[in-house]
Protein backbone atom coordinates (compact mmCIF):
# COMPACT_ATOMS: atom_id res chain seq x y z
CA UNK A 1 0.00 0.00 0.00
CA UNK A 2 0.92 3.51 -0.96
CA UNK A 3 2.21 6.06 1.51
CA UNK A 4 -0.16 8.42 0.06
CA UNK A 5 -2.91 5.33 0.19
CA UNK A 6 -2.24 4.97 4.13
CA UNK A 7 -2.44 8.83 4.43
CA UNK A 8 -6.04 8.72 2.75
CA UNK A 9 -6.75 5.83 5.44
CA UNK A 10 -5.27 7.58 8.52
CA UNK A 11 -7.62 10.94 7.21
CA UNK A 12 -10.93 8.85 7.09
CA UNK A 13 -10.00 7.04 10.65
CA UNK A 14 -9.46 10.82 11.99
CA UNK A 15 -13.02 11.90 10.72
CA UNK A 16 -14.14 8.78 11.92
CA UNK A 17 -12.88 9.64 15.41
CA UNK A 18 -14.18 13.30 15.14
CA UNK A 19 -17.39 12.30 14.12
CA UNK A 20 -17.50 9.55 16.83
CA UNK A 21 -16.86 12.76 19.49
CA UNK A 22 -19.59 14.84 18.26
CA UNK A 23 -21.97 11.68 18.38
CA UNK A 24 -21.39 11.71 22.21
CA UNK A 25 -21.67 15.22 22.75
CA UNK A 26 -25.75 15.14 20.81
CA UNK A 27 -26.41 11.24 21.71
CA UNK A 28 -28.21 11.68 25.58
CA UNK A 29 -31.63 10.09 26.96
CA UNK A 30 -34.31 12.73 26.62
CA UNK A 31 -35.66 14.28 29.37
CA UNK A 32 -39.42 15.00 29.46
CA UNK A 33 -40.84 17.99 30.47
CA UNK A 34 -43.27 17.50 33.11
CA UNK A 35 -44.25 21.19 33.36
CA UNK A 36 -46.93 20.86 31.32
CA UNK A 37 -48.47 17.54 32.79
CA UNK A 38 -51.48 17.48 35.30
CA UNK A 39 -49.83 15.87 38.16
CA UNK A 40 -49.41 16.52 41.78
CA UNK A 41 -46.08 17.80 43.17
CA UNK A 42 -45.40 14.54 44.82
CA UNK A 43 -46.00 12.29 41.19
CA UNK A 44 -44.18 15.48 39.21
CA UNK A 45 -41.16 14.93 42.03
CA UNK A 46 -41.54 10.79 41.66
CA UNK A 47 -40.83 11.07 37.90
CA UNK A 48 -38.03 14.26 38.07
CA UNK A 49 -36.31 12.04 40.44
CA UNK A 50 -36.58 8.62 38.08
CA UNK A 51 -34.67 11.18 35.42
CA UNK A 52 -31.81 12.64 36.98
CA UNK A 53 -31.00 9.50 39.70
CA UNK A 54 -32.82 6.59 36.94
CA UNK A 55 -34.27 4.84 39.10
CA UNK A 56 -37.17 5.15 41.82
CA UNK A 57 -39.90 3.43 43.70
CA UNK A 58 -40.43 -0.31 43.31
CA UNK A 59 -36.44 -0.56 42.10
CA UNK A 60 -34.85 -3.44 43.58
CA UNK A 61 -31.13 -3.94 44.56
CA UNK A 62 -29.26 -6.68 45.81
CA UNK A 63 -26.88 -6.07 49.04
CA UNK A 64 -23.05 -6.81 48.22
CA UNK A 65 -22.05 -5.38 51.80
CA UNK A 66 -21.56 -7.93 54.70
CA UNK A 67 -24.18 -5.95 56.79
CA UNK A 68 -25.86 -2.77 56.43
CA UNK A 69 -27.79 -0.64 58.64
CA UNK A 70 -31.17 1.47 57.95
CA UNK A 71 -32.44 4.22 60.29
CA UNK A 72 -35.95 3.86 61.71
CA UNK A 73 -37.91 7.48 61.96
CA UNK A 74 -38.57 7.73 65.67
CA UNK A 75 -36.61 4.82 66.92
CA UNK A 76 -33.10 5.80 67.54
CA UNK A 77 -32.12 1.84 66.75
CA UNK A 78 -31.12 0.37 63.27
CA UNK A 79 -32.56 -2.38 61.62
CA UNK A 80 -30.05 -4.28 59.57
CA UNK A 81 -29.56 -5.84 56.73
CA UNK A 82 -27.33 -8.58 54.95
CA UNK A 83 -25.37 -9.40 52.37
CA UNK A 84 -27.83 -10.72 49.25
CA UNK A 85 -31.15 -9.83 50.73
CA UNK A 86 -33.18 -8.14 48.25
CA UNK A 87 -34.19 -4.20 49.21
CA UNK A 88 -36.88 -2.22 47.32
CA UNK A 89 -37.00 1.52 47.11
CA UNK A 90 -40.30 2.50 48.75
CA UNK A 91 -39.55 6.26 49.08
CA UNK A 92 -36.97 9.48 49.25
CA UNK A 93 -36.55 12.51 50.73
CA UNK A 94 -34.18 15.57 50.65
CA UNK A 95 -32.48 16.54 53.40
CA UNK A 96 -31.46 19.89 53.91
CA UNK A 97 -28.68 21.93 55.83
CA UNK A 98 -26.31 24.52 55.54
CA UNK A 99 -23.96 22.82 53.97
CA UNK A 100 -25.35 19.76 51.87
CA UNK A 101 -28.31 18.51 49.98
CA UNK A 102 -28.59 14.71 51.24
CA UNK A 103 -31.08 12.19 49.53
CA UNK A 104 -32.39 9.45 51.85
CA UNK A 105 -33.86 6.38 50.32
CA UNK A 106 -36.78 4.28 52.45
CA UNK A 107 -35.85 0.49 51.21
CA UNK A 108 -37.91 -2.17 52.44
CA UNK A 109 -36.68 -5.99 52.96
CA UNK A 110 -39.97 -7.11 53.89
CA UNK A 111 -42.66 -5.39 55.69
CA UNK A 112 -41.50 -6.05 59.14
CA UNK A 113 -37.50 -4.72 57.93
CA UNK A 114 -38.05 -1.41 56.39
CA UNK A 115 -35.92 2.26 56.91
CA UNK A 116 -34.07 4.77 55.73
CA UNK A 117 -30.14 5.31 54.55
CA UNK A 118 -28.51 8.10 52.81
CA UNK A 119 -28.15 7.28 49.15
CA UNK A 120 -24.43 6.94 48.44
CA UNK A 121 -24.54 4.72 51.11
CA UNK A 122 -26.60 2.45 49.77
CA UNK A 123 -25.12 2.80 45.83
CA UNK A 124 -21.82 1.72 47.32
CA UNK A 125 -22.75 -1.27 49.02
CA UNK A 126 -25.52 -2.36 46.45
CA UNK A 127 -25.59 -3.58 42.50
CA UNK A 128 -29.08 -3.36 40.79
CA UNK A 129 -30.72 -6.74 40.48
CA UNK A 130 -30.95 -6.79 37.27
CA UNK A 131 -28.59 -9.75 35.89
CA UNK A 132 -26.82 -7.48 33.07
CA UNK A 133 -26.22 -4.55 35.81
CA UNK A 134 -24.39 -7.59 38.21
CA UNK A 135 -22.46 -8.41 35.48
CA UNK A 136 -21.20 -4.47 34.57
CA UNK A 137 -20.31 -4.20 37.86
CA UNK A 138 -18.74 -6.93 38.73
CA UNK A 139 -16.61 -6.76 35.74
CA UNK A 140 -15.86 -2.88 36.38
CA UNK A 141 -14.91 -4.52 39.88
CA UNK A 142 -12.12 -7.01 38.54
CA UNK A 143 -11.49 -6.07 35.10
CA UNK A 144 -7.91 -5.73 36.38
CA UNK A 145 -8.07 -9.30 37.75
CA UNK A 146 -9.31 -11.39 35.19
CA UNK A 147 -6.40 -9.82 32.95
CA UNK A 148 -4.05 -11.23 35.31
CA UNK A 149 -5.38 -14.76 36.43
CA UNK A 150 -5.44 -14.85 31.83
CA UNK A 151 -2.54 -13.85 32.05
CA UNK A 152 -0.80 -15.88 34.69
CA UNK A 153 -2.91 -19.27 33.43
CA UNK A 154 -1.46 -18.58 29.80
CA UNK A 155 2.08 -17.69 31.02
CA UNK A 156 2.08 -21.38 33.29
CA UNK A 157 0.47 -23.14 30.24
CA UNK A 158 2.81 -22.15 27.81
CA UNK A 159 6.06 -22.84 30.24
CA UNK A 160 3.99 -26.47 30.70
CA UNK A 161 4.41 -26.91 27.15
CA UNK A 162 7.53 -25.58 26.32
CA UNK A 163 8.60 -28.26 28.99
CA UNK A 164 6.63 -30.98 27.53
CA UNK A 165 8.01 -30.68 23.66
CA UNK A 166 11.72 -28.72 24.02
CA UNK A 167 12.55 -29.79 20.64
CA UNK A 168 9.35 -27.85 19.12
CA UNK A 169 9.31 -24.03 19.43
CA UNK A 170 5.85 -22.31 20.31
CA UNK A 171 4.85 -19.10 19.50
CA UNK A 172 2.90 -17.77 22.71
CA UNK A 173 0.84 -15.04 20.57
CA UNK A 174 1.28 -17.09 16.82
CA UNK A 175 0.86 -20.27 17.13
CA UNK A 176 0.85 -22.45 13.63
CA UNK A 177 -3.05 -21.33 12.47
CA UNK A 178 -4.64 -19.01 10.74
CA UNK A 179 -7.26 -17.50 11.79
CA UNK A 180 -9.18 -14.81 9.84
CA UNK A 181 -12.13 -14.78 13.37
CA UNK A 182 -9.07 -13.57 15.65
CA UNK A 183 -8.38 -10.64 14.10
CA UNK A 184 -11.84 -9.35 13.60
CA UNK A 185 -12.35 -10.36 17.45
CA UNK A 186 -9.95 -8.08 18.14
CA UNK A 187 -10.90 -5.32 16.27
CA UNK A 188 -14.50 -6.35 17.54
CA UNK A 189 -12.70 -5.05 21.20
CA UNK A 190 -11.03 -2.12 19.93
CA UNK A 191 -14.29 -0.81 18.96
CA UNK A 192 -16.32 -1.58 22.30
CA UNK A 193 -13.24 -0.49 24.37
CA UNK A 194 -12.87 3.11 22.71
CA UNK A 195 -17.04 3.68 22.57
CA UNK A 196 -17.01 2.14 26.45
CA UNK A 197 -14.54 4.71 27.45
CA UNK A 198 -15.70 7.30 25.24
CA UNK A 199 -18.91 7.24 27.06
CA UNK A 200 -17.38 6.95 30.36
CA UNK A 201 -15.55 9.62 29.43
CA UNK A 202 -17.57 12.00 27.42
CA UNK A 203 -21.28 11.02 28.92
CA UNK A 204 -21.12 9.41 32.05
CA UNK A 205 -25.10 10.41 33.00
CA UNK A 206 -25.76 7.99 29.29
CA UNK A 207 -24.08 5.00 30.75
CA UNK A 208 -25.28 5.49 34.59
CA UNK A 209 -28.81 5.49 32.72
CA UNK A 210 -27.57 2.17 30.99
CA UNK A 211 -26.56 0.74 34.47
CA UNK A 212 -30.00 0.86 36.06
CA UNK A 213 -31.64 0.20 32.98
CA UNK A 214 -29.81 -2.23 30.50
CA UNK A 215 -30.80 -4.17 28.06
CA UNK A 216 -29.36 -6.74 25.14
CA UNK A 217 -31.45 -4.97 22.83
CA UNK A 218 -29.69 -2.07 20.56
CA UNK A 219 -32.84 -0.63 19.48
CA UNK A 220 -34.49 2.21 21.83
CA UNK A 221 -31.02 3.99 22.68
CA UNK A 222 -28.63 6.64 22.13
CA UNK A 223 -26.82 6.45 19.17
CA UNK A 224 -23.54 5.90 20.47
CA UNK A 225 -24.84 3.16 22.87
CA UNK A 226 -26.53 1.47 20.22
CA UNK A 227 -23.31 1.12 18.22
CA UNK A 228 -21.33 -0.23 21.59
CA UNK A 229 -24.31 -2.96 22.01
CA UNK A 230 -23.58 -4.14 18.52
CA UNK A 231 -20.32 -4.13 19.05
CA UNK A 232 -20.80 -6.23 22.29
CA UNK A 233 -22.74 -8.75 20.04
CA UNK A 234 -20.03 -8.76 17.29
CA UNK A 235 -17.70 -9.99 20.22
CA UNK A 236 -19.95 -12.81 20.74
CA UNK A 237 -20.74 -13.78 16.86
CA UNK A 238 -17.18 -13.60 15.88
CA UNK A 239 -15.86 -15.27 19.33
CA UNK A 240 -18.64 -18.36 18.22
CA UNK A 241 -16.85 -18.37 14.67
CA UNK A 242 -13.36 -17.92 15.76
CA UNK A 243 -13.98 -21.07 18.46
CA UNK A 244 -15.77 -23.42 15.50
CA UNK A 245 -12.77 -22.41 12.98
CA UNK A 246 -9.94 -23.13 15.19
CA UNK A 247 -10.97 -26.24 16.05
CA UNK A 248 -11.44 -27.18 12.97
CA UNK A 249 -7.66 -26.52 12.45
CA UNK A 250 -5.70 -27.72 15.22
CA UNK A 251 -5.97 -30.25 18.32
CA UNK A 252 -7.40 -28.88 21.03
CA UNK A 253 -4.20 -28.22 23.33
CA UNK A 254 -2.62 -26.18 20.16
CA UNK A 255 -6.50 -24.41 20.39
CA UNK A 256 -6.77 -23.49 23.82
CA UNK A 257 -3.42 -22.38 24.30
CA UNK A 258 -3.91 -20.29 21.49
CA UNK A 259 -7.22 -19.03 23.09
CA UNK A 260 -5.48 -18.13 26.41
CA UNK A 261 -2.86 -16.03 24.08
CA UNK A 262 -5.73 -14.09 22.73
CA UNK A 263 -7.85 -13.31 25.71
CA UNK A 264 -4.84 -11.79 27.07
CA UNK A 265 -3.86 -9.91 24.10
CA UNK A 266 -7.60 -8.73 24.02
CA UNK A 267 -7.93 -8.04 27.91
CA UNK A 268 -4.72 -6.32 27.32
CA UNK A 269 -5.52 -4.34 24.24
CA UNK A 270 -8.92 -3.06 26.23
CA UNK A 271 -7.12 -2.22 29.29
CA UNK A 272 -4.45 0.03 27.41
CA UNK A 273 -7.64 1.30 24.91
CA UNK A 274 -9.93 2.67 28.25
CA UNK A 275 -6.98 4.20 30.29
CA UNK A 276 -5.39 5.79 27.49
CA UNK A 277 -8.90 7.13 25.59
CA UNK A 278 -9.94 9.77 28.95
CA UNK A 279 -6.69 11.42 27.56
CA UNK A 280 -7.35 11.20 24.25
CA UNK A 281 -4.14 9.32 23.14
CA UNK A 282 -6.68 5.98 23.02
CA UNK A 283 -8.04 7.24 19.48
CA UNK A 284 -5.18 7.60 18.08
CA UNK A 285 -3.91 4.04 18.99
CA UNK A 286 -7.26 2.71 18.39
CA UNK A 287 -7.38 4.30 14.93
CA UNK A 288 -3.54 2.49 14.03
CA UNK A 289 -4.76 -0.91 15.10
CA UNK A 290 -7.80 -0.96 13.39
CA UNK A 291 -5.80 0.20 10.37
CA UNK A 292 -3.29 -2.25 10.59
CA UNK A 293 -5.70 -4.95 11.22
CA UNK A 294 -8.01 -4.19 8.48
CA UNK A 295 -4.68 -4.17 6.34
CA UNK A 296 -3.47 -7.39 7.31
CA UNK A 297 -6.54 -9.26 6.87
CA UNK A 298 -6.31 -7.54 3.07
CA UNK A 299 -2.97 -8.74 2.61
CA UNK A 300 -3.71 -12.01 4.13
CA UNK A 301 -6.54 -12.78 1.78
CA UNK A 302 -3.82 -12.44 -0.89
CA UNK A 303 -2.13 -15.26 0.31
CA UNK A 304 -4.56 -17.93 1.29
CA UNK A 305 -4.22 -21.65 -0.27
CA UNK A 306 -6.15 -24.45 0.43
CA UNK A 307 -5.05 -28.12 -0.23
CA UNK A 308 -6.56 -29.47 -3.72
CA UNK A 309 -7.43 -32.82 -2.17
CA UNK A 310 -9.06 -32.59 0.83
CA UNK A 311 -9.91 -28.24 1.01
CA UNK A 312 -8.28 -27.56 4.25
CA UNK A 313 -6.44 -24.43 4.32
CA UNK A 314 -2.67 -23.92 4.34
CA UNK A 315 0.16 -21.66 5.24
CA UNK A 316 2.61 -22.74 2.28
CA UNK A 317 2.76 -24.71 -0.74
CA UNK A 318 3.66 -28.61 -0.69
CA UNK A 319 3.07 -31.49 1.54
CA UNK A 320 -0.53 -31.39 3.00
CA UNK A 321 -0.17 -32.05 6.84
CA UNK A 322 -4.01 -33.61 6.88
CA UNK A 323 -4.05 -35.38 4.07
CA UNK A 324 -0.43 -35.80 2.82
CA UNK A 325 -1.57 -34.76 -0.81
CA UNK A 326 1.49 -32.67 -2.61
CA UNK A 327 0.27 -29.21 -3.51
CA UNK A 328 2.24 -27.49 -6.02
Amino acid sequence: MKRTERKTVCSILGMLVIAVLLLLGACSYPHPDYSQWDLTARQRDSLEFITTHHYGINYNFKILADSLPLRQMLNPDSLWVYKDDVLVVADFAHMLSDTTDTIWIKVARDQSTMGWIIEDRLLDNSVPLDPISQFIHWFSSIRNLVFLIIGGIFVLFYLYQRRRKRSQRIQPLAPPVQNFYAVLFCIAVVISATLYASMQRFAPEMWEHYYFNPSLNPLGHPFVLMLFLVSVWGIVLVALALIDDLFHQVDFSTGFFYLLGLGTLCMFIYLIVTWTVYYYIGYLFSAIFIYEAIYYLWRSSQRIMYCGHCGRRLSHKGVCSYCGYVNE
